[in-house]
């Protein structure tokens, strides 16, 4: 949902810190959006996304390591000051370090969104688009009714699907092919 502004001027953070409690909001190219906190079954799928992925690709725990994983990460860019995908990830090649009491203001290289019932119209018109404009090479749309895993990666401005996933115990998803994925586990 999208929460008009009663002042003159962009959104801010502190308009973010004013929401009440149970709200959460994003401002995303100068428009605050708001919707109610995430409920416990979006939690737990962002929770096991993050660690699934974590373990081998940023801690390099029986894999390549490589990447910065971060649940819920405050990203501040250009005309966005808070963006929060449920999950980032960011290659260290191009983010050698994570910045530490600042925000991150580099675009991620990997999102994941959960869509659930609070958050699926967000995700898909509003965030997915704005990923594909700012140039974030992979998303992940996971979606808990159905029970799928969407992969997508950015080319030429547009995202190619490149498989949907629900059962699979073995999956190789880019851009974390490098070692399976059980897929099939991440259902609450």
């Amino acid at each position: 949902m999208t929460t008009p502004n009663p002042r003159t001027g962009p959104p801010t953070l502190a308009d973010l810190d004013a929401l009440p409690p149970g709200v959460v909001g994003e401002i995303i190219e100068g428009v605050l959006y708001a919707m109610a906190k995430p409920g416990a079954r979006h939690q737990r799928t962002r929770t096991g996304i993050s660690g699934d992925v974590r373990g081998p690709f940023d801690l390099g725990r029986g894999g390549p390591g490589g990447w910065w994983i971060i649940g819920e990460p405050g990203i501040e860019l250009p005309n966005t000051p808070e963006i929060s995908p449920d999950v980032a990830g960011w290659r260290r090649e191009r983010m050698p370090e994570l910045p530490i009491d600042e925000p991150i203001r580099v675009v991620p290289d990997w999102v994941c969104e959960i869509l659930s019932p609070r958050t699926r119209r967000h995700d898909l018109l509003v965030k997915v688009p704005y990923y594909a404009k700012i140039g974030v090479s992979y998303h992940w749309l996971v979606d808990i009714e159905a029970r799928t895993l969407t992969a997508q990666r950015l080319e030429t401005g547009r995202w190619l699907t490149l498989g949907v996933f629900g059962d699979e115990t073995e999956a190789r998803i880019e851009p974390f092919e490098a070692i399976p994925l059980n897929v099939a586990s991440g259902w609450p």
